[in-house]
């Protein structure tokens, strides 16, 4: 059992398939959702939708499944495709939490993107905050180059 980070490969195929819309919610664009999970779940890049199994427990404004992120759209800057979000907080917590799960409820909950945040992170009777890296093609959450 681990969490391994990647954009799983149903996603890949999702992409080419035309199945995922990142342009942004206003304009149409699909709706996405991030989950906590605890370091003893399994996901990675054969992860193909949202999973309660080893989810963190509801705490606060945490509930199952997670909380709606807001879509930054889409650029590109030289040959980098780009997407992000912007930071989501949950608040009220007390949660340990080892890595998230970026899915679509747009489209059957797909799997977007595993992160694994290296270690335990921790939030007692307080704020756990996911930052997202800055929107650009260098640092954004999902890039295609």
């Amino acid at each position: 059992m681990a969490i391994t980070q990647a954009l799983p490969n149903s996603f890949k195929k999702q992409l080419l398939d035309g199945d995922q819309d990142f342009s942004t919610s206003g304009a149409g664009g699909d709706k996405f959702k991030l989950a906590l999970y605890v370091s003893t779940a399994t996901l990675g890049a054969a992860t193909t939708s949202f999973t309660t199994s080893g989810q963190v427990a509801n705490s606060g404004t945490y509930t199952s499944g997670g909380k709606a992120l807001v879509n930054s759209g889409t650029s590109v800057v030289s040959t980098v495709a780009f997407t992000d979000f912007a930071d989501l907080s949950f608040t009220g917590v007390t949660i340990t939490a080892r890595g998230a799960l970026i899915y679509n409820t747009s489209f059957s909950n797909a799997a977007v993107a595993v992160l694994n945040f290296g270690s335990d992170k921790t939030a007692t009777s307080g704020t756990f905050t996911i930052q997202f890296p800055a929107f650009t093609s260098t640092a954004a959450i999902i890039r295609i180059s």
